[in-house]
C-alpha cells in the first residue's frame, strides 16, 4: 500500500518576508571595492533583521574575515556558524567570561575599567571616543594606555551621513592623535557613509552596516541593490464612498468613491504606525502587481489598508510595503525614522523565505 500523501499547508494569509543574502554579498563586494583597507561587515541585530544564519555564511564566501556584533550573545551565535572568522563585540563585555574567551570573542574595550578586566593575552579593539561621546576611552587615556597591545584600535563617526558636518574633521584629527601612542595598530573607522564619502578616514579596516542592506547610509549617496522584500496579502477589497472614513480613529477621509485593500499586515509585524494615512499626511508607498499605491488610515496591530482604486488587485493578491518597488527608506520616511530602525524592527511572525527577491 502507496502511503498516503501529505496535507496542503493551510492556506497563507500573513505576511512574509523575502531576504536575498546574495544581494547583501554584492552590496558588500561594492562596499569593499570602494576601498583599499579590508573590509569587514557589521552583522549586529541579527543582520539588521535579515537573519545572521542566512547573511554570514554569503558573506565569508564572498570574502569577509571580520565581522562586528553588538553583543557577546550575538559573538556566540555567529562563533557557531563561522568558526574561524574575527568576530568583535561593539558594546564590549562586562567581564572576561569563560565563554567570551572560549568563542575567541574580541571585544570593544571603551574604558581603564573594561581593559584592565581584560585578559592580557586575549584579542580586543581599543575603543576611542572623538567626539561623539558615547563609548569610548578619552584621546587622552588611549596615548595613556601602556598595556598589551590591542588588536584594533578604533572610534565611530557621528555625522558621516552628513558629509559636510565639522565634527567629521574633528574626530578624524582627534583618532590621529589618538593613534599616535600605537603607530603599528591595525585601525578602523569608516562606517557605511563614510566608506563611500571620507576615503582618508579608511585606514586598515573598514566596516560597513547599512549600506550592505540596501539602505541610505550618507546625504546624496545613493542606496545599493535591496536585499528584503516585505509583501502581505490582501485580505479583502472593499468599496468606499467619498466623505467616509477609514480604520481606527476615522484619520482619513476619502476624498472620492474608491476601491480600498484591507492587508494583512500591521505594526505587531515591525511595520511603523505612524506609516499610515490621515487627512494631513499621506500614507506611505506600496505597490500591488507593477502599481504604485499607498496606506490610508491608521495602521492597526495586523491590519493596514491601502488605496487600490488605481491598481489591480483582488483577495488574494499580494502588496509590496518594503522591497524594490518600495524602498526602505522612503517607507522610513513617511513613518518619521529612519531605515535602520524599520529593517530592524521586522517581526518574526513574518513568513521568512530565503533567496531572490
Amino acid at each position: 500500500m502507496s502511503a498516503a500523501a501529505p496535507p496542503a499547508p493551510p492556506a497563507w494569509t500573513g505576511s512574509r518576508l523575502t531576504v536575498d543574502p546574495e544581494a547583501v554579498a554584492r552590496n558588500w563586494a561594492t562596499l569593499a571595492a570602494r576601498t583599499g583597507a579590508a573590509c569587514g561587515a557589521v552583522v549586529k541585530a541579527d543582520a539588521y533583521g535579515h537573519g545572521i544564519e542566512a547573511v554570514t555564511p554569503r558573506l565569508a564566501a564572498a570574502g569577509c574575515r571580520t565581522f562586528f556584533v553588538a553583543l557577546q550573545s550575538e559573538g556566540a551565535r555567529l562563533r557557531a556558524i563561522l568558526p574561524e572568522v574575527d568576530i568583535y563585540v561593539l558594546n564590549g563585555v562586562f567581564e572576561a567570561t569563560a565563554d567570551a574567551i572560549r568563542d575567541g570573542l574580541r571585544p570593544f574595550l571603551s574604558s581603564p575599567a573594561a581593559l584592565a578586566d581584560w585578559p592580557a593575552d586575549a584579542p580586543f579593539a581599543l575603543n576611542v571616543d572623538t567626539g561623539m561621546n558615547r563609548l569610548g576611552v578619552s584621546v587622552p587615556e588611549a596615548l595613556a594606555f601602556d598595556g598589551p597591545p590591542p588588536a584594533l584600535i578604533a572610534s565611530h563617526f557621528a555625522c558621516a551621513d552628513m558629509p559636510d558636518h565639522s565634527l567629521n574633521a574633528a574626530q578624524e584629527a582627534a583618532f590621529a592623535t589618538a593613534r599616535r601612542a600605537h603607530p603599528a595598530v591595525p585601525a578602523s573607522f569608516a562606517n557605511s557613509a563614510a566608506i563611500l564619502t571620507r576615503p582618508q578616514a579608511h585606514y586598515d579596516l573598514v566596516r560597513p552596516g547599512i549600506a550592505m542592506y540596501g539602505g541610505l547610509s550618507a546625504e546624496g549617496a545613493a542606496a545599493l541593490e535591496p536585499t528584503v522584500r516585505l509583501e502581505a496579502r490582501v485580505i479583502q477589497v472593499r468599496r468606499t464612498e467619498a466623505g467616509e472614513t477609514v480604520g481606527y480613529g476615522a484619520a482619513e477621509t476619502m476624498r472620492r468613491p474608491s476601491r480600498v485593500a484591507i492587508v494583512s499586515l500591521g505594526y505587531a509585524d515591525g511595520y511603523i504606525r505612524q506609516s499610515g494615512g490621515s487627512d494631513l499626511t499621506a500614507g506611505a508607498p506600496a505597490s500591488v502587481n507593477g502599481v504604485a499605491v499607498r496606506l490610508v488610515g491608521r495602521v492597526s496591530m495586523d491590519l493596514i489598508a491601502v488605496d487600490v482604486t488605481d491598481a489591480p488587485c483582488e483577495r488574494g493578491d499580494f502588496v509590496e510595503l518594503i522591497g524594490p518597488d518600495v524602498p526602505v527608506d522612503t517607507v522610513a520616511a513617511h513613518a518619521g525614522t529612519i531605515g535602520y530602525e524599520l529593517l530592524t524592527g521586522l517581526s518574526r511572525r513574518a513568513d521568512r523565505r530565503v533567496g531572490p527577491l
